[in-house]
């Protein structure tokens, strides 16, 4: 191998390395020296000389050049590497594209996800609805055995609910207890000042959950069944009082709050 020089810069300048690059002469080709990697400011062609340097020599007559050997130059020469095209590692453009490829997908999955979230609506399943607390209950459940109205030679004002002993007895409405203890005939008894400005009444109850002053809701347990005062077997006495008037009919006010008390 060696390198053919141009004989001054006007010569260079004037398209040189052009002239030279890529001609082939006798089985000798020619490449720039950018192309061969020798970089730099060298103005020269790289000679590759497959049979000697006769015809790196004609080639030099023809274009009134210097032919120097590369070891002279002071070039380390690899003949083999030299006169080779630079190869590519296949297998490592392939890994870019994949990493490019696999890139693009995350970022198109991301995409895809901030879009789904940016609509709650359709991004997640929607939540049941968490179920209201009831504004009114039944004060208990059992079987009645007697209603509001006329009884014998007196009016019953309650509505009794007969089952056992201990079963739970829950306020109808929600309010604040107002009196909780022993009553003439209920043996004890519970009033719940109720938030519409009624009173709330739970007789002969076995016991009491609660005290004066407490604040109670709809459907929370007061009391429980029981069999005292001047009953003839366990069971609730329920009535609804308005404070200054008549007492109300207890099944007919459930059931405008939508309870139905059946027996």
């Amino acid at each position: 191998m060696c390198v053919v020089e141009p004989q001054s810069s006007e010569q260079a300048q004037s398209g040189f390395l052009e002239v030279l690059d890529g001609e082939e002469v006798s089985g000798t080709s020619t490449r720039s020296a950018a192309a061969a990697g020798l970089g730099g400011s060298l103005l020269a062609a790289v000679v590759l000389c497959a049979a000697g340097g006769t015809a790196a020599t004609a080639l030099a007559d023809r274009h009134d050049l210097t032919v120097t050997p590369l070891t002279q130059a002071g070039v380390p020469v690899d003949v083999q590497s030299a006169a080779a095209p630079r190869s590519v590692t296949v297998g490592s453009v392939a890994e870019q594209r994949s990493r490019t490829s696999a890139r693009a997908s995350s970022r198109d999955e991301l995409t895809s996800v901030m879009r789904e979230l940016a609509q709650p609506d359709r991004a997640r399943p929607s939540e049941p609805p968490v179920p209201q607390r009831p504004r009114s209950a039944a004060p208990t459940y059992g079987t009645v055995t007697s209603s509001y109205g006329a009884r014998w030679s007196t009016t019953h004002y309650g509505l009794d609910i007969a089952n056992s002993i201990g079963t739970p007895v829950v306020s109808t409405s929600d309010g604040q207890i107002i009196e909780s203890g022993p009553a003439d005939g209920f043996g004890l008894w519970i009033r719940v000042l109720q938030d519409d400005g009624t009173i709330g009444v739970y007789g002969h109850i076995n016991e009491t959950l609660v005290s004066v002053g407490q604040r109670v809701l709809a459907g929370e347990q007061i009391a429980t069944v029981g069999n005292r005062g001047y009953s003839t077997g366990p069971h609730l006495h329920y009535e609804v009082w308005q404070q200054d008037g008549p007492k109300l009919d207890p099944a007919q006010w459930l059931r405008t709050r939508g309870v139905y008390v059946v027996g």
